[in-house]
């Protein structure tokens, strides 16, 4: 008869917290999992069951970590509008005659790149379609991006010319990413920035 006891044995199931690199993985791997799902189905037809099947792990663990749907949306729209949350320094990064054409090629280039795309179509689709989905992105874009944009303009009204200026931006990503309209969708990025940028910069700076 064996001397192990019952249950310690080499493949025995460990009992109470995971090792945290373990948990940290596991959370990373349902972030992913999730802005995979919110991308491909949008917010309404995205199920925590679902996003637990992507990541390979119990639906209760996703609730674990991160609690609700509108929870779980949230924590992947933060990861993935990070690199967006950096676009006050292309205000601060020069005259501020040049801001709309600094702010224009930085969203774009966010847009342009593959990696930080598919993240991004995912928020824009969700708040489109579902109200709470719009709860979350309002609230993330203007308390992070939008009120710290409007901070560096100094003006009264920063926060309109902020927002307007996004409008502008948001717009014209959504016809040529989301929605492909022809000839925006092909046209060339120089092209774009040219006739985008002075619109923005009006928007930030004019009268």
């Amino acid at each position: 008869m064996s001397d192990t006891p019952a249950g310690g044995g080499a493949g025995s199931r460990r009992r109470g917290r995971p090792p945290r690199t373990e948990s940290a993985d596991t959370r990373d791997r349902i972030l992913v999992a999730a802005r995979e799902e919110f991308s491909e189905h949008g917010y309404e037809k995205t199920s925590v069951r679902g996003i637990a099947k992507a990541a390979g792990v119990d639906s209760a663990l996703v609730h674990h970590y991160f609690g609700t749907k509108e929870q779980i949306f949230e924590a992947a729209i933060a990861v993935a509008f990070a690199p967006t949350l950096n676009a006050p320094a292309a205000i601060a990064d020069g005259p501020l005659d040049g801001v709309g054409e600094r702010l224009t090629r930085f969203i774009f280039g966010i847009w342009e790149n593959p990696t930080t795309r598919k993240p991004l179509l995912a928020i824009v689709r969700s708040a489109v379609n579902n109200e709470t989905a719009a709860a979350v992105f309002r609230r993330l874009v203007a308390a992070q991006l939008l009120r710290r944009l409007a901070e560096q303009l100094g003006h009264a009204d920063g926060e309109l010319r902020a927002e307007l200026a996004a409008a502008q931006l948001v717009g014209c990503a959504m016809l040529r990413y989301v929605i492909k309209l022809e000839p925006l969708a092909s046209a060339d990025l120089e092209q774009i920035v040219a006739r985008i940028a002075p619109v923005v910069q009006g928007h930030l700076t004019g009268p």
